[in-house]
């Protein structure tokens, strides 16, 4: 693994790869979903975090979302199986997969 020196916003993922931010989170809310040490939490002392991609772990997601909207069949299953909020699920899929 390389040596990591910076990492991304989810927000900023979000826009760099034109997804909506809540289904980011979504995909990212389990550390499963991505490769160990992918994923960033920073605290800031406050008992709060904010949650990060490194560049493999954009490059990762990227490549998830492009395979998932091959198909409508292929999104709709990627949402069941890597979004575990019903209501996103729902919305996500009321939407084209692009």
């Amino acid at each position: 693994m390389a040596t990591i020196t910076f990492v991304r916003t989810i927000k900023y993922v979000a826009e760099i790869l034109g997804e909506d931010p809540e289904l980011l989170r979504a995909i990212i809310r389990n550390d499963d979903n991505l490769t160990y040490g992918s994923i960033i939490r920073v605290y800031n002392g406050d008992d709060k975090s904010i949650t990060a991609l490194t560049d493999d772990g954009m490059e990762e997601l990227e490549q998830m979302l492009s395979y998932a909207r091959r198909s409508t069949d292929e999104w709709n299953d990627f949402l069941d199986s890597f979004v575990d909020e019903e209501e996103l699920v729902a919305r996500f899929k009321a939407k084209s997969p692009r």
